[in-house]
């Protein structure tokens, strides 16, 4: 039976995509006159790019939830009279709600699309925010953290998918890697919007990327290699001809995702059972791991409280410090984005892991060394620089690699058949992780300084050893074929 005929029997089971892209494309990929005036989109690379650039503000979002802890924790204490637990727990929250939102969003990413799944993920994130900008108390400071945490639970599987997905073989890795880069540039803006800002404010400008976010989604062609899944063989066939531009031939792409999804028993629900064959178990371990590694790390936990972290380093410009920390981010992720197709994420995995290792290192040293000499010392002085020094290097690091990479390897290894159950469950221990990072780091800051440091390198030097051992290259190769790899 052939793609279409399978496609035509089945229609009545059929799911529609909850936004539909509507006709636009379908006139450019027939050579309409009408689109006549689009000529700009005839390069693929335009068109991806257009693409991502307009799902890349559900990471700045991601981001900006992210960093809004850090310049926000005096104000919000003082103002609200909490107490460092209970700011905590605020912090902490988001990754509660993104953990449900984790649970979600591969099924709703299947069962109405990638930017269906966007659409609904934004909404939560708006009313979050909101919430947050006009609360008195800490029961609408969470509620609003909550909400924040179950859209970014959604956007953070959904995009690298989507983004996975609609790019050329050759263009995905640095396309994929514009996620993470999203994401560091919504944590700066955070930093850097909260030094002008109150924290209502800075709340109310939080809603900014998922207002424009929503009609930028009825702009976007639906993801190809989903709508063939879905036996909408026309939509996928149009969708996949804008992406490539109206010129392109794109009938060998067409035929390998057809028997891609051919091959996978569309109608043939997904079990837990099932998970247990090489071909699904395997790459899931990997998708897992990496993301387990990612939070591990202490990233989150340097991140959401890098303005304490360099008050007790002994900075009086902790503020200014902590945006500073934002921008070397976004450029070495940058950096990253350049990099990942030209000498691959497994290589670029195991210097970012090693590099940490080595910055952790520094940073506990110099914490541990603080409390033998007296505060009044150049040497006290000297050691508080060297710990920044080590948190700044371990952000470079991690951004190189260990940010944008996991995601990217993640969207690009799960078969297309588990990519909803597998990715939730991926994504799900992902924010599990990252809530245990965030909500401890500052109990265990207070503890030990350089204590949590020595906990956070142990963990990077774990991450180099799986990396070494268990990490394909993807570099180069359709997605169709790194599934194949894993038969």
């Amino acid at each position: 039976m052939s793609f279409r005929e399978e496609g035509e029997d089945g229609r009545g089971d059929l799911r529609k995509p909850f936004l539909h892209t509507g006709s636009w494309y379908r006139m450019g990929s027939r050579q309409s006159s009408i689109m006549g005036s689009s000529q700009a989109i005839r390069d693929s690379s335009i068109s991806v790019l257009a693409c991502v650039l307009i799902v890349a503000l559900g990471p700045i979002q991601f981001g900006f939830t992210c960093g809004y802890s850090s310049p926000t924790q005096s104000a919000v204490t003082k103002d609200l009279k909490l107490t460092v637990s209970q700011f905590s727990l605020f912090g902490s929250l988001a990754n509660v709600g993104a953990m449900v939102g984790a649970v979600a969003s591969g099924q709703i990413a299947e069962y109405i699309g990638r930017k269906g799944s966007l659409m609904i993920a934004a909404i939560p994130n708006i009313i979050g925010w909101l919430a947050i900008s006009f609360a008195r108390d800490v029961s609408f400071l969470y509620m609003g953290r909550l909400l924040e945490g179950f859209g970014v639970g959604i956007i953070s599987y959904t995009v690298p998918v989507y983004i996975a997905e609609i790019a050329p073989q050759n263009l995905r890795g640095g396309l994929g890697s514009v996620n993470q880069l999203s994401v560091t540039i919504g944590i700066m803006l955070s930093y850097l919007l909260g030094l002008f800002v109150g924290w209502r404010s800075l709340a109310v400008l939080g809603t900014l990327p998922c207002l424009i976010l929503i009609p930028g989604l009825f702009f976007i062609p639906e993801s190809p290699r989903w709508l063939a899944k879905m036996g909408m063989t026309d939509d996928f066939e149009a969708s996949l001809q804008v992406l490539r531009g109206f010129d392109a031939d794109i009938t060998l792409e067409v035929n390998e995702i057809k028997r891609s999804v051919a091959s996978t028993s569309r109608r043939t629900a997904i079990r837990f059972a099932d998970l247990k064959l090489k071909r699904y178990w395997l790459p899931l371990m990997i998708g897992i791991g990496l993301l387990v590694f990612q939070q591990l790390s202490g990233i989150n936990g340097v991140i959401f409280y890098s303005t304490t972290i360099f008050e007790s380093a002994g900075i009086s410009s902790s503020n200014a410090a902590t945006v500073g920390v934002g921008a070397i981010q976004v450029i070495a992720t940058a950096i990253s984005t350049w990099l990942v197709d030209k000498t691959g994420r497994r290589l670029l995995l195991i210097v970012s892991s090693s590099g940490m290792v080595l910055s952790l290192l520094l940073v506990a040293i110099s914490f541990f060394s603080k409390g033998f000499v007296s505060e009044d010392s150049t040497a006290y002085g000297i050691l508080g620089i060297l710990s920044v020094i080590g948190v700044v290097c371990m952000v470079i690091a991690f951004s190189l690699g260990m940010g944008p990479i996991p995601w990217l390897i993640m969207s690009e290894i799960l078969p297309i058949k588990i990519k909803g159950l597998a990715g939730s469950v991926a994504t799900l221990a992902n924010w599990l992780l990252s809530w245990v990072i965030t909500m401890t780091a500052p109990l265990l800051l207070d503890w030990s300084s350089g204590g949590t440091f020595t906990l956070y390198m142990l963990m990077c030097t774990f991450t180099v050893i799986f990396v070494t051992i268990w990490v394909p290259e993807t570099k180069g190769k359709t997605l169709e074929e790194i599934q194949f790899s894993f038969r």
